[in-house]
């Protein structure tokens, strides 16, 4: 039996062998996801700990998770037991975080596309919420004015500060779909006149940071957000922007098991670009959501097959695009590490092979890893990618019609071994087939032709 222990890495090899033991994957169960929840705990304690630590006492602070990158109702529990809240952005996550037991006061709806369901319902609740633009603003104004609400309401802006590395993910360019753009002609007035005319409107969002962003343009991205508050309460006479809600998008290190940069660097940085933040006038808001779950996470998959092309060794497994859809599509935004197990889960040694980590589906750009140096995989060892506890595993793609595979956290079992716990069953064929219409077999052949 693997030990269970205080290292991370340590940990995930303990997992990794006792999924193997506990029969979790086989070659009946080719694959499997797992969750460290000691290390969720940790991201969750740095994280409170490093904006404690700049943050004057007394300060309301709520950190909201990014249901998005983990959409799975324990772990928003687990969360929510570690202190921290959700940021929500569809109907679908309000429901999880709702089903997690969090409450409306700790709960925050961002979306460029709210519906006006969405946003009676958010009002109806008490839900913060924070308005995308112009159109959305108009909207809430007829619902604030025909009912009343506990919710605190706020308008995104974007800063247009610039993109990182990965152009998709760079939420505060010239042209971002998000926010109220605050660069553009006459855009900076517009919103000034618009807390000016709605005393409820009351908190101030901004979201510049994503993967690939540097930290110094995620702390200008506040600080544009900030100064704006100021402008804002300064032409008011009054403190009426009481909060910032300054998003999250902190990166993270993909290339090994250091959690880098730290939640602890990036609140010193804010600290010292923006002092004002947390000198206690302003409450705060964060919403950080990869950087609390991706170092956390293990997909591991059997290799079914061992073979060569070209003179290149190919593993072929069953983790491809439908758990990592954006390392298959674009790798070298998004490259995983991939770690080598033999068949009873025990980490890999010998020389290492130049080699391909193939997936199960039906075109040739399903690759986890290509051209790339291991101890050789073997029929029947075990190919785990690493950092996939965020926006790997919880957002199936669903390919070939591939199943959703079972996630499974994992703790001490009290003992010294490991413990695992279901976060989500895996998908049955039966489930599949009923989600791809199966009811509804016969619903094209009425009064069709022939």
């Amino acid at each position: 039996m693997a030990a269970y222990t205080d290292s991370g890495a340590a940990r995930r090899d303990a997992a990794v062998r006792a999924a193997v033991e506990q029969g979790l994957v086989s070659p009946s169960t080719p694959l499997a996801a797992l969750l460290d929840t000691t290390g969720i705990r940790a991201s969750a304690a740095a994280l409170r700990a490093a904006f404690d630590a700049v943050t004057a006492p007394g300060t309301p602070v709520l950190h909201a998770f990014a249901v998005k990158a983990t959409p799975l109702v324990p772990v928003l529990r687990l969360l929510h037991r570690e202190g921290i809240g959700m940021e929500v952005a569809s109907p679908g996550e309000l429901a999880l975080a709702r089903a997690a037991g969090v409450p409306p006061s700790r709960t925050v709806l961002d979306s460029p596309a709210k519906t006006p369901s969405e946003l009676r319902e958010a009002l109806a609740l008490g839900i913060a919420v924070n308005a995308d633009n112009p159109q959305e603003l108009a909207r809430i104004d007829a619902l604030v004015g025909s009912a009343s609400t506990r919710s605190p309401l706020g308008l995104r802006v974007n800063p247009q500060v610039g993109g990182g590395s990965i152009g998709a993910l760079s939420t505060a360019t010239a042209t971002s779909k998000f926010g109220v753009a605050l660069r553009d002609e006459g855009a900076r007035e517009w919103v000034v006149r618009a807390y000016l005319d709605r005393p409820w409107l009351t908190r101030l969002h901004t979201h510049s940071g994503s993967q690939g962003m540097p930290l110094e343009l995620m702390a200008r991205g506040v600080a544009e957000a900030y100064g704006l508050a100021e402008e804002i309460n300064g032409r008011a006479g009054r403190r009426q922007v009481d909060t910032l809600d300054i998003g999250g998008g902190l990166p993270v290190n993909f290339g090994s098991d250091d959690h880098t940069p730290t939640y602890e660097e990036y609140a010193r940085l804010l600290a010292s670009t923006v002092p004002g933040l947390f000198d206690g006038r302003y409450g705060l808001v964060t919403e950080f959501g990869r950087s609390l779950l991706a170092k956390h996470g293990v997909v591991l998959a059997r290799v079914e097959y061992a073979k060569s092309a070209g003179g290149r060794a190919i593993a072929v497994t069953h983790a491809g695009v439908q758990v990592a859809a954006r390392t298959v599509y674009a790798p070298e935004s998004w490259p995983l590490r991939v770690a080598a197990y033999d068949a009873k889960g025990r980490p890999k040694t010998g020389p290492e092979v130049i080699q391909d980590v193939a997936g199960p589906a039906c075109f040739a750009g399903d690759l986890l890893a290509e051209g790339r140096s291991m101890p050789l995989l073997e029929q029947g060892d075990y190919a785990a990618a690493l950092d996939t506890g965020a926006y790997y595993f919880a957002h199936h793609y669903g390919y070939n019609s591939l199943a959703r595979p079972a996630v499974h956290g994992f703790g001490p079992d009290g003992d010294g071994g490991v413990r695992f716990a279901t976060v989500r069953a895996a998908q049955t064929i039966d489930e599949l087939v009923a989600e791809s219409g199966g009811a509804y077999t016969e619903g094209l052949l009425g009064g069709a032709p022939e």
